[in-house]
């Protein structure tokens, strides 16, 4: 038990809220909601850009690291949320995005930080490819009338590039970073890891340091000054890619990395309702070093990203969950929230978050996930997933004993007191069919059973294992043979006697 404290986050619950669009009084109203995460089960609140902005980026163009939007409230509203968050047993981290700013931010045009930016005289043919938005923009480099240089920009032409290879600017990042955590944060999710890390310019990559000694330098930081702080990474890369970003097996980089790779199977999964998918992406997962973790999700805060699946593969998806041309896009990913790509079916959708807190690895909700919130597609572009929080539906379902709020709640609960699911080793288990996905996790003598139903069909299912079975959610007795029905889950645990 020790040790699983000073590891908080193998076993946490997060919760992703952006404070703008989960309530219409800033942080004064996501205090006063408080109390609503603390019923769900949740233990550290992730918090998308609050800071100063044109909102041209729905506030990932920051034009103040230091400061609370106006529109949200003051450092004082922010501190009195973390605080009360705390006072309740839940840690706070919020999102660090220092791969670029907005133009409008000072040190854009501050000549004495010039160098605090990338620039060129022409556009860079030998530097970072790949346009991030491509319905928005056409190259990476754009030109400023005030300088009279092209900048760097992975993202929008109004976010231009920082120079993190310039010492200048990886000191403030580390003040900015030791700023919140001075008012309480506990770590941070670093926005768009693989960017900020990369060379500008190949052709004097040989010539500068180790890019990933610089995430290094941002652990022991953060260690030094809050020895439970966490960097969690999104990273959308191929496994044996994103394990470089863990420290090359020390663990000395980021704490926990998304499993995009992972969620991007399991919605392969769910088209063809058949569970291989998810089970070659597990079985070919690889572990993460001691105390790091990944993160796994149903969805985030962007478009539903489906880039590391073949492209017929990813056409599947979008036959099955998004057909329209309107739910799509760049061509990647889908703009939708899970209840309206299952169509309603709530014996479905229960399922899925069975599975998202049964598998090995951090759950992460994005907020609105527990009451079923819905995409709204007038929306332009990933917009159409951060919709308002709607607080009747919270209100109707707190009290029903039906309702997918009292469903997250009961598997929250199991989750926290099934250590196994965290902590365990975990094994893929062959029940005969492919449509049942059935894994077990082990740990000091404790095993859980997991096994999920893809199919719109019942299916019967024996367990090969030696012992007594208990089904965690109802706490009944059970046999190793039985019939799940369409969609079905049950947890089990297993004993001796």
């Amino acid at each position: 038990m020790i040790r699983t404290s000073d590891v908080w986050w193998k076993n946490a619950v997060l919760y992703c809220l952006d404070v703008e669009t989960f309530s219409d009084k800033g942080f004064r109203g996501c205090t006063e909601r408080i109390d609503h995460l603390h019923a769900l089960g949740v233990t550290c609140v992730w918090l998308m850009p609050f800071y100063p902005t044109p909102e041209r980026d729905d506030g990932y163009d920051i034009t103040d690291f230091y400061a609370v939007d106006p529109r949200l409230g003051s450092l004082g509203d922010f501190v009195e949320f973390v605080r009360s968050a705390r006072d309740r047993g839940m840690r706070v981290i919020a999102d660090l995005v220092v791969n670029h700013t907005s133009d409008q931010h000072p040190w854009f045009h501050d000549p004495t930080k010039r160098d605090w930016y990338v620039w060129a005289d022409e556009p860079q043919t030998d530097g970072p490819q790949g346009i991030t938005f491509p319905d928005k923009e056409n190259s990476l480099w754009e030109f400023s009338e005030e300088v009279g240089k092209y900048y760097l920009h992975r993202f929008y032409k109004h976010q231009p590039d920082l120079n993190v290879a310039n010492p200048e600017v990886r000191d403030e990042i580390a003040r900015i970073m030791g700023f919140w955590m001075e008012l309480g944060l506990s770590g941070f999710r670093v926005d768009a890891v693989p960017f900020l890390l990369e060379h500008n310019d190949a052709a004097d990559a040989m010539s500068l340091p180790n890019p990933h000694d610089y995430l290094t330098d941002l652990r022991a930081f953060i260690n030094r000054r809050n020895g439970e702080g966490v960097l969690l990474g999104e990273v959308n890369l191929p496994y044996k890619d994103t394990m470089a970003y863990y420290g090359q097996g020390v663990g000395d980089e980021l704490t926990m990395c998304f499993d995009f790779v992972g969620m991007q199977a399991m919605y392969l999964a769910l088209a063809r309702q058949s569970s291989g998918p998810l089970a070659k992406a597990l079985q070919e997962r690889p572990q993460p070093p001691r105390d790091g973790h990944w993160a796994t999700f149903v969805r985030n805060h962007d478009e539903l990203t489906l880039d590391k699946l073949p492209e017929d593969e990813r056409q599947e998806v979008f036959d099955a969950f998004g057909p329209d041309p309107s739910m799509q896009l760049y061509g990647r990913g889908l703009r939708r929230r899970l209840p309206s790509m299952l169509n309603g079916d709530y014996r479905r959708i229960r399922m899925v978050y069975s599975l998202l807190f049964s598998l090995p690895g951090t759950p992460v909700l994005f907020y609105g996930e527990e009451i079923g919130l819905v995409e709204d597609l007038s929306l332009e572009g990933r917009l159409a997933v951060r919709v308002p929080m709607d607080w009747e539906a919270a209100g109707r379902q707190r009290h029903s004993p039906d309702s997918l709020l009292t469903w997250m709640r009961r598997l929250i609960e199991s989750y926290r007191e099934c250590p196994e699911l965290a902590w365990g080793t975990y094994q893929v288990l062959d029940v005969g069919d492919p449509c049942v996905f059935a894994h077990r996790a082990d740990c000091d003598g404790g095993t859980v059973i997991a096994v999920h139903n893809f199919a719109d069909r019942a299916v019967p299912v024996e367990l090969k294992v030696k012992g007594v079975l208990t089904d965690v959610l109802t706490g009944d007795g059970c046999d190793a043979k039985l019939e799940l029905g369409p969609y079905d889950c049950r947890w089990f645990r297993l004993t001796d006697k």
